[in-house]
Formats: C-alpha cells, structure tokens, sequence
C-alpha cells in the first residue's frame, strides 16, 4: 500500500474549537486553549503518523479583522494555510453564520481542494437547530462535505479523521516519523506561561503580554527553566506581579505543573517581567517573537 501524506490546515473565526480538535487529533496538548478570543497568535504544526500515513495538521489564530501590527501577522499565518494546504477544515460553532473576512470565505467557496467544514459543539445544541445549520451551510459552502462534531467531547472526530485519510495525496512524510510538532521546546514553554496568563488576568492584559524563554536547561531529571514575561507598559508589569508576588507565583506554579505532564520531568522555572515598549506594534519585536517571518 502506497504511503499518504499531507497538510491539513484549520481555519475559523476565534474560540470555535480549532485548537481543541488538533489536540484531539494529535493526542498532545499542543495548542493552548481557553475562553478568550485570539488564544492562538501562531500557526501551529501537529503531525500524526502511522505506519502508512503522515497528516501534517495545522492549527492557525482566529480570523479576525486586525488592528494592530500583531494581528496583521496571525492573519498572515491562515492566509499562508490557503497556500499548502491538502486538505481544508472549516471549523464553525453551531450558531455562527459567516466568516469574519469576505476574501477568506471566498477562498473558501472556491478552494480547489477538498474541504471538510466541521460544525463543532453539537453537544450544546438540539437537533432541530442542528438541523438548519446543516441546512445553511450546505448552501453557503455547497463545495465543503459537512460533520456535525464535538471536539470536546470527542464526537465524530475519529471519522473525521479517516476521511482525511482517504483525501491524503501519495507521499512520502514530510516530517520525520516520531516527530510530533514543528516546533522547539522554547514554544512550549512560552505558550504554557502565556495561557496561564490568559486565565489568570482580565481586559488587556493578556494581548500586552509575550513570553520569552531566555533559558532552557535540560538534565536526566530536571529542566531548568528561565522565561522573561514581556509586557508593554510599567502598570501592566505591576498587575503581572500582583500584591507581594503573588499573582505571578501562581502563573509560575499553574504553569510547571502543565510543562511537568508535557515534558513528563521535574520542572524548576523562574519567571521575570520586563517593559517592553509597544511591542505589538514594532516589526523588529515582532520578528524576533516569531511574527512577520515573511
């Protein structure tokens, strides 16, 4: 049997369980997730493999007009997923109408390749409302094969699977074969500190904030850890910090419990936060962040 393999790139408007169902689909907790919108800034590889098969899955931010240089990048990051992409997953909530951006949808109606549109949180919704999503989005993208999901609840997601199995292109892997992800530690880490930031401070604060792992020290049973939380003005990095420390020791503990599962080792991590100016909006920080690599 010839070997499959191919990028399979999802796109939808923010907090529609994009990076909920990569994480279903790799097995790994990969992509960061929570409540608030624009949880995912980069486009995230996950790669599942199996004897006859690679999927090169793609995690990307969610599609939204931007306005400030930071979000100019994330969308650079899904327009790049219309370019590679094997196969195409619409992710929509039940509820939504559109997309966020005409030109996206009409990429969208007009891909050449196939396209699965997922109609996630199906455990929330009754059948009859089920039923007209159904209904309208097969008239909106009358190109897209459409599956009612629960990528939290795990439903319908194995079949989803399979069918992109049988839309996978003869290759052979583009990835080695026990590679899990794209991307190097340091990621991780960023990504873990920044979600707990997400969940942890209101309003601004969390799109202030970017995370920097100045040191990433690994032995046989411990890794040392030293990130640097970078912020945009001085009252932001007092809030960070909290009364005598203590909203950051939280951050630091939520975060080594999460990096001590990924990594499956003891974690020691030191945390410092720094100022600087206006980063979102200033091209040479946001290459060095990993935005604006064009």
């Amino acid at each position: 049997m010839a070997h499959k393999a191919g990028f399979v790139n999802i796109i939808g408007n923010p907090n529609v369980g994009k990076s909920t169902l990569m994480n279903a689909f790799v097995g790994e907790r990969l992509s960061i997730i929570t409540s608030k919108a624009q949880t995912t800034r980069h486009r995230i590889l996950g790669i599942v493999n199996g004897d006859e098969f690679q999927v090169v899955l793609s995690d990307t931010p969610g599609i939204i007009k931007p306005a400030y240089e930071l979000q100019n990048s994330m969308m650079d990051f899904v327009k790049s997923a219309f370019e590679d992409a094997d196969v195409l997953i619409y992710m929509v909530e039940i509820g939504e109408k559109e997309l966020k951006d005409e030109a996206f949808f009409n990429k969208i109606i007009h891909a050449k390749i196939p396209v699965l549109l997922l109609l996630n949180k199906i455990d929330i919704s009754a059948q009859e409302q089920l039923e007209e999503q159904v209904q309208l989005w097969s008239e909106k993208v009358p190109n897209a094969e459409i599956y009612p999901i629960s990528a939290l609840k795990n439903f319908n997601v194995k079949e989803v699977f399979n069918r992109i199995l049988e839309l996978l292109p003869e290759s052979p892997p583009y990835y080695p074969k026990d590679a899990l992800t794209d991307k190097p530690e340091r990621f991780f880490v960023n990504e873990t500190i920044r979600e707990k930031i997400l969940i942890n401070y209101d309003k601004e604060i969390p799109y202030a904030v970017e995370i920097e792992t100045e040191e990433f020290i690994e032995d046989d049973n411990i890794i040392r850890i030293r990130a640097v939380i970078m912020v945009e003005r001085e009252t932001q990095k007092g809030i960070i910090i909290g009364h005598k420390g203590a909203a950051i020791k939280r951050v630091g503990i939520q975060a080594r419990e999460d990096l001590e599962k990924f990594f499956g080792k003891q974690i020691h991590i030191e945390m410092f936060v720094k100022v600087n100016k206006d980063w979102r909006s200033n091209s040479y920080q946001l290459r060095r962040f990993g935005y604006n690599n064009k």
